[in-house]
């Protein structure tokens, strides 16, 4: 997954159903002696509107939770869509616009607070480790970095098979990945993990080996590829939202009959766009154990 230089401004025809990070704050700086508990959080994906349902599913989202010792106040930090996750993963297709348009940023939320009953009900809120306040600044100089470069969320893992061996062709970037490399940032300043398990939800697409395409310059400019452009356009058209049940279902056929029976996706990572041959099993999400990271430094207690 690729950094980029800056984070570009969001288009208005962008528009969240939802507000991102509503009651975000900065980033507090803690006192060198504080110590903070740091705390494993995860919940069913959209809980708040569904419950538990996907949590069956074990669609699940991430985020961490820490606490100051001398404060007493508590805090949860989490990276998400700033447009939902549709909007991450499928673009629109505008009237006018020869490219399809991308409503794809996500991004770090900080807030004071973490809502126990939400973690607790149908997920986990569990201690994992201790910090110093000095490692937490630390960290917090980190998470402005990777937040200012790591800039769009991408939903697909991409494999060429279900095994565990299998060659990864494109790495996903939601909310896991950035608690797994905070994990690991911790990691590296010295936090020592307690032996807990920890599990994360991934959606993966099964693929032989990606054809790169081009950006969209290249494919939809003036002097881009039309055949290409269409094709393009053609296979996103089914996944815009529905107004009615039977769009719905006549656009699900069009999507099984390209996907499984013609064996095509298109990708679009890193503002480039690649074909992907499918296989079986096409699609599939795992909900599996990555184990917390050990520090490349040497480890000291708090």
């Amino acid at each position: 997954h690729r950094r980029f230089d800056f984070r570009p401004k969001t288009d208005p025809y962008c528009q969240a159903r939802y507000t991102f990070c509503p009651t975000g704050s900065a980033v507090p700086v803690m006192k060198d002696e504080d110590v903070i508990e740091v705390y494993r959080l995860q919940a069913p994906v959209w809980e708040f509107k569904y419950g538990d349902l996907l949590g069956h599913l074990k669609i699940m989202h991430d985020a961490v939770g820490f606490k100051s010792s001398l404060t007493g106040k508590n805090y949860t930090m989490e990276w998400y869509e700033l447009f939902q996750l549709g909007n991450c993963t499928f673009p629109h297709l505008r009237p006018g616009m020869d490219a399809p348009f991308w409503c794809n940023q996500g991004a770090a939320c900080f807030y004071e607070g973490i809502d126990d009953a939400h973690w607790k009900e149908n997920g986990t809120l569990v201690l994992m480790t201790t910090i110093s306040g000095t490692m937490f600044n630390e960290m917090a100089k980190w998470v402005k970095y990777d937040n200012e470069t790591g800039i769009y969320y991408e939903t697909w893992t991409v494999q060429a098979s279900p095994d565990k061996q299998s060659i990864v062709w494109f790495d996903a970037y939601e909310c896991s990945k950035f608690i797994l490399r905070t994990y690991q940032k911790l990691a590296d300043l010295g936090a020592v993990f307690k032996k807990i398990q920890t599990n994360y939800t991934s959606i993966i697409l099964f693929s032989g080996e990606p054809v790169y395409l081009g950006n969209e310059t290249s494919i939809f400019g003036p002097l881009g590829n039309k055949t290409l452009a269409a094709a393009i356009r053609d296979f996103y058209s089914p996944f815009r939202p529905h107004r009615t049940v039977g769009e719905f279902f006549v656009d699900l056929l069009k999507i099984i009959d390209r996907v499984i029976l013609n064996r095509q996706f298109y990708l679009f990572y890193n503002l480039e766009y690649w074909f992907l041959p499918m296989k079986f099993p096409y699609l599939k999400i795992i909900y599996e154990e990555v184990p917390l990271p050990t520090g490349s430094k040497t480890s000291f207690g708090v």
